[in-house]
């Protein structure tokens, strides 16, 4: 197998200081978390934006200061989202990808998203994807669902996304596919050749898929966007103590974890995009 890569989603759009106070916001905490994730295991960190006062934004300012934030503390890889938050235009999603980061996530299709709807029509995967080899992004496609994975190894088959692709498999999101043993063995099953795999479990759901993703050579995803407790009843004290939970995991099972640089090599990732 090759070694863990360990994703560290540190914000999200939706999570708030009341449900979890440890929760980074600001450009410097989420610097500040990103280092804490990277010294305890992680090699890219996922990012979302946060105003002042904790609301979502796609600001390619604010994803600016992000970056150098994180940066100037760490060498993990820095993975923006184009998803935003539920509402936001196709174009105020794409901002941040001008920054040139090493990696930005790609959703590949809708979904019903607990009580809303994330849309994502074909004509704003194809802008997101051109822009994204425009910038020299590598993609990684978020998956929801199966129909998400049909729809991306349709577009590979075309030659309208780059290949081998890197997938996240998000499961246990309210309208998506369930977090079951089943459901990713069935995704995997239907993988393309060479594809990159992780795998995010929602709520409760991130511990079981994680160990499955450890076990069965993919890649892992935890973190306060998915998840903000450590066990039942009890929240995590930071994202590093999820991030290091995995790693400790991983030992046990005998699989070392990727550096940087190496989920770098892993990932097919032959440069490393500066902060513009």
């Amino acid at each position: 197998m090759d070694k863990l890569i360990i994703t560290a989603a540190l914000t999200g759009a939706e999570v708030t200081r009341a449900q979890q106070p440890a929760l980074p916001i600001t450009p410097e905490e989420i610097g500040m978390a990103a280092a804490e994730c990277a010294k305890a295991g992680a090699s890219i960190v996922h990012v979302h934006a946060r105003h002042p006062d904790g609301t979502p934004t796609q600001d390619k300012a604010v994803y600016q200061q992000i970056m150098t934030e994180v940066k100037r503390r760490c060498d993990v890889i820095v993975q923006i989202s184009t998803g935003g938050a539920v509402g936001m235009t196709p174009r105020e999603r794409l901002a941040p990808v001008f920054l040139k980061p090493e990696m930005a996530t790609l959703s590949m299709g809708s979904v019903n998203f607990g009580q809303d709807v994330f849309l994502n029509l074909p004509e704003d995967i194809a802008l997101f994807a051109a822009e994204m080899r425009a910038q020299g992004v590598k993609p990684e496609l978020e998956i929801f669902d199966s129909g998400m994975l049909a729809t991306a190894k349709r577009w590979l088959a075309k030659g309208q996304l780059p290949s081998p692709a890197h997938f996240d498999f998000v499961l246990g999101v309210p309208g998506g596919m369930a977090a079951t043993p089943q459901a990713l063995m069935y995704l995997l099953s239907e993988l393309p050749a060479g594809g990159t795999w992780t795998v995010a479990g929602i709520g409760p759901a991130q511990l079981p898929m994680a160990t499955m993703g450890i076990m069965l050579g993919g890649h892992v995803r935890v973190g306060f966007e998915d998840n903000i407790y450590y066990r039942k009843g009890e929240l995590a004290l930071s994202n590093a103590q999820l991030v290091a939970r995995v790693a400790r995991i991983a030992a046990e099972l005998g699989r070392a974890v990727a550096t940087p640089d190496e989920a770098r090599g892993i990932l097919g990732m032959t440069a490393v995009n500066t902060v513009a």
